[in-house]
């Protein structure tokens, strides 16, 4: 990458991680994928269970590579309500954020809404791996990012038949945050948005390169 665009990209990404801990969410930044997969392992402890939400950036980052390891006891997702269920109880869950405002905030939209509910309560410490590009100036960029950005990509990569997978943007772009398709398909069901940690449980890692949507 270009050294002053790397540049712009790593400033943007320590003063984000100064206004998530300002609120109290512990934030670190990596410039690469491979130092997010170390700091990734840094957080785990040897052997401790661990549960993941749906996310492309897990895959592309390398960290669902070592999630899968057998150093600890990863709870597959993918077999089923009750391993959906056991995650909630896990020692680390581990997801990717929908966007991330400059102010510190969380924002992150789900279907069924595993993930989301994970975030808020139950499992002893959320990792939450995003890179750059998840970043945004305000709230109101990251409604408008996931309209046009993560669930039209969402859509085609699930399979889910809305109308945003077939036009590529969501019908009502531009409206209030939770306004969307009446498809029974629909993706954007839970809108959960982090503004503050009162406890220890969430940890943000801030990737110097573009992964996920």
């Amino acid at each position: 990458m270009d050294a002053n665009k790397q540049k712009i990209i790593l400033d943007k990404m320590n003063r984000t991680a100064a206004a998530l801990e300002k609120n109290h969410i512990r934030a670190s930044c990596a410039p690469t994928c491979a130092d997010a997969v170390r700091l990734v392992e840094q957080l785990l402890p040897e052997g401790c269970t661990i549960g993941n939400g749906g996310s492309v950036t897990l895959t592309e980052s390398g960290v669902m590579a070592l999630l899968k390891s057998s150093r600890y006891q990863y709870i597959d997702r993918t077999k089923g309500e009750q391993e959906l269920r056991a995650a909630h109880n896990a020692d680390v869950f581990l997801m990717s954020s929908n966007a991330i405002t400059e102010s510190g905030e969380l924002y992150n939209v789900d279907g069924n809404s595993n993930r989301v509910s994970a975030l808020a309560h139950g499992p002893k410490k959320v990792i939450v791996v995003a890179g750059y590009n998840k970043i945004v100036p305000d709230l109101q960029a990251a409604v408008e990012r996931v309209k046009e950005i993560a669930a039209p990509a969402n859509g085609v990569r699930l399979g889910a038949n809305t109308p945003c997978a077939k036009t590529g943007r969501c019908i009502a772009c531009g409206g209030a945050m939770t306004a969307g398709c009446s498809s029974p398909n629909r993706m954007c069901v839970n809108y959960v948005v982090t503004a503050y940690q009162r406890t220890e449980r969430i940890h943000v890692i801030l990737v110097g390169e573009s992964l996920g949507y």
